[in-house]
Parts: structure tokens; C-alpha cells; sequence
């Protein structure tokens, strides 16, 4: 009787399993859908001001010209560093950094790294905010508070400074004042950094779907609904735009016009797909990311085919950072990694201690980290030795132009002086 029982038991285990197993084979996985005509975003613009009466007293005497301060000319213009997301500017050798410059603090931790050009760096914080900040100074050029959570890098187009926030607006702001241009307003969650090419902005939501706004206007060119919900930030290369989801999926779509090119699925197991909080970054022949799992993925951007694949052993959240024949990315085991970009081959880990939950930013043969137990290094990109350590950072540690380095710190905006840079 009891050896019936177990049998019983074991043939029902044994179905069970394999109705789990055919229940995940046979799922239907979201394909994707393009939208043309998009009608539940609504676009607003303030109202034109009127203009003030002509002046009838003397105008003021002219301002003394203020001294020429260098302007560094290569643009930062959105996270990731350009549309590629590579989080790299391999031809900038500054050095650790040395001389402190200025600091500023902003009144709330800050996430994401600033943006930068023209002598400007603009930076949106997690209270709320966005400050716009002369480079060469710290000094506030302005500040436009607000209530909307920003866990994001505004996005330089033109004039105006595209910022998104997580009560489902995408803001254009003057960079010259701070006004708003125009607010296009979603029904879902903007979590995503913009990408701006060619007078588009290119931003996700948490309903799945990709955008493609024009920048001047906020019209919305297309949108195309992933299916899988959308944290993460679009990168952009040789005409493609790309997508990680929630679902598992990378979506590659015709940047011009939203089709699709590809999709590829990345299962986590028998039962299970993966899910990517990570944005992927690229060289323009691979794809690069992280699941939440910590399974390292690299695809070929042409086809979507996994060339690769490795896996931390932790959580992964941090963008890839794009070296010349690696990749650098950390894990929540505390420790930074090395791997070469044609095969996936580990070349080095540095262990550290504590959890690497942003990207990494490689400035010449330096790769700067930052820890959630708020401590910032630099590591050497060829060997993986720590050069230099500083005791505050939590997130993405931030940007460097031919200057300086502009590290965003616990909400602290800090400038540094490369030791090897120019005076």
C-alpha cells in the first residue's frame, strides 16, 4: 500500500513537472507593436508671457566683461556619454584625480551622473530637482525644483535639456533659464534617461512602450509597445535603437522609423526568463547588459544572436561600461570585473567589498565604481589595481571631460582636477 502511495505520488510530481516545463515552452512571449498615431500622451506648452513695456528711464551701464574662463569643448550630453552608452572616454588621459576644484551640494542623493556642455553641467537629483552649474565654478546658474522623483541624467538637445521623472512626464527646459518648453505627460512611470539623436529624444516607460519625441516640439513620432515593462535607457548605433525589459526581452527597432529589427528572449532557466533593470550599452557590433539575476549577456547588435554569456554569482544592475577589447561590470559581491568583448573571457576581478549597484565610467586606462556602502574607486583598466580611493559615492560615480573629473557623491557635486591634465 505504501509503496502504491509513493508511486501515486512520484507519477504526479513527475506530470507536474512537466506540465511547469510545457507551460514555459509553450508561453506566448510579447512580439511587440508599433504605434504611429499615439493617443493617450497628451503634450502641454506654458502659455506664450506677455512682453513688458518699452523702457522709458536710461538703460543700466553695461556689466564689466567677465574673465575668459576655458571652456572644456568635448560635450557629456546624456548618461552613458553618448547615444552608445558606452559610460567611456577612452582618449582622455587625466589621471587620478588631485586638487579638489569646488563642491556643491544639491539637497538630495543623487543617482544618475550630470550631463555637460557649453561650460554647463545639469544634473537632476532623487528629491526632485534639476540644477543647471557652471563647470568651471560650482556657481548655480538655476535651479528648477520639483517633487517628481528623477532617478535619471538629463539629456542635452540644442537649447533645451530633456528630463524625465517617474510621475510619467518628459519635460523640455531651457538651458539657458531652466522654463519649460513643453511636458509631454504618460500614464505610466519615466525612469529611463533620454537619448537624443538628430533632434529625437528616445525614452522607455514602465508600460513597455519606447518613444521617439521630437525634441523641439514633444511630438511624438512613434512609440512601439515591448510588452515587458521599462526601466532602463535606449542606446543607439549605426541606425538601430535597443531596449532592455522586465521581461527578458532586448528589442533592436529602425531608429528612423520604429520597426522592428529583432527581439531576443535570454531565459533564466528551465521554468524562467530572465529580467533586466540594466541598460545595454554597445560598441556598435555587440550588445552588452546585465539581468537582475547577474547572468552577463552579449548579443550581436546586427541579429540579436547571444554571442555570450557569463554570470557574477550576485544582483546585477549596472550598465556595462565599454572599454577598447573589454567590458567592465560590477556585482553585488563587491567586486568590479574585466571581460573581453569578442569571446566573454574573464580577465580580471578586483574584490573591494560591498555592492557595485551603478554603472562604471572608464577615463583612459582608469575605471571609476562607486559602492552602495558609499566608498569610490579607481581601478586600472588593464590589471584591475586600485589606484585611488575616495570615502564618500554611493551610485554611478559620474563623468570627466578634458579638464576634470565631475563626480556626483551622496548629493554632493564634486570637481576634480586630473593630476595628469591640463593646468
Amino acid at each position: 500500500m505504501r509503496r502504491r502511495l509513493l508511486l501515486v505520488l512520484a507519477a504526479a510530481l513527475a506530470l507536474g513537472f512537466g506540465l511547469a516545463v510545457a507551460l514555459v515552452t509553450t508561453r506566448t512571449l510579447p512580439t511587440g507593436t508599433l504605434e504611429t498615431e499615439v493617443t493617450d500622451v497628451t503634450v502641454v506648452a506654458p502659455p506664450p508671457t506677455t512682453a513688458p513695456p518699452p523702457q522709458t528711464t536710461a538703460p543700466p551701464p553695461p556689466p564689466k566683461p567677465k574673465p575668459e574662463v576655458a571652456i572644456d569643448k568635448r560635450c557629456w550630453p546624456m548618461f552613458g556619454g553618448g547615444p552608445s552608452r558606452s559610460l567611456a572616454r577612452l582618449g582622455i588621459d587625466l589621471g587620478v584625480p588631485g586638487k579638489r576644484l569646488w563642491a556643491r551640494g544639491l539637497k538630495s542623493y543623487v543617482e544618475y551622473p550630470p550631463s555637460y556642455c557649453d561650460g554647463m553641467l545639469y544634473v537632476n537629483t532623487f528629491e526632485g530637482d534639476t540644477w543647471a552649474i557652471e563647470a568651471a565654478t560650482g556657481k548655480v546658474l538655476w535651479r528648477r525644483v520639483n517633487h517628481a522623483h528623477k532617478p535619471s541624467t538629463p539629456a542635452i538637445a540644442g537649447d533645451n535639456l530633456i528630463v524625465s521623472a517617474k510621475d510619467g512626464t518628459v519635460t523640455a527646459l531651457a538651458r539657458a533659464s531652466g522654463k519649460e518648453v513643453w511636458q509631454l505627460r504618460t500614464n505610466a512611470i519615466v525612469e529611463s534617461s533620454p537619448a537624443v539623436v538628430d533632434g529625437i529624444a528616445y525614452f522607455g516607460t514602465t508600460d513597455g512602450r519606447l518613444f521617439a519625441v521630437d525634441t523641439d516640439t514633444g511630438h511624438v513620432r512613434w512609440a512601439y509597445d515591448t510588452g515587458g515593462r521599462i526601466n532602463s535607457s535606449p542606446s543607439l548605433a549605426r541606425g538601430r535603437v535597443c531596449i532592455t525589459t522586465y521581461a527578458g526581452s532586448i528589442f533592436c527597432l529602425r531608429q528612423r522609423n520604429g520597426t522592428k529589427l529583432w527581439s531576443t528572449y535570454v531565459k533564466r532557466d528551465a521554468f524562467r526568463y530572465e529580467s533586466f533593470y540594466a541598460s545595454a550599452s554597445t560598441d556598435g557590433e555587440r550588445l552588452y547588459t546585465i539581468a537582475r539575476s547577474g547572468k552577463i549577456v552579449a548579443l550581436d547588435a546586427s541579429s540579436g544572436r547571444v554571442l555570450w554569456t557569463d554570470n557574477v554569482n550576485s544582483l546585477g544592475y549596472s550598465t556595462p561600461a565599454v572599454g577598447r577589447d573589454r567590458i567592465f561590470v560590477g556585482d553585488f559581491n563587491g567586486g568590479l570585473r574585466a571581460y573581453r568583448k569578442t569571446d566573454g573571457r574573464l580577465i580580471w576581478r578586483t574584490h573591494v567589498g560591498g555592492r557595485i549597484l551603478g554603472g562604471a565610467v572608464v577615463v583612459g586606462d582608469l575605471v571609476f565604481f562607486s559602492t552602495l556602502e558609499t566608498e569610490t574607486y579607481a581601478a586600472r583598466a588593464s590589471d584591475g589595481k586600485i589606484v585611488w580611493h575616495f570615502p564618500i559615492g554611493k551610485y554611478s560615480p559620474g563623468i570627466a571631460t578634458e579638464r576634470a573629473y565631475y563626480f556626483t557623491l551622496n548629493g554632493i557635486l564634486v570637481a576634480f582636477r586630473g593630476k595628469d591634465g591640463p593646468k
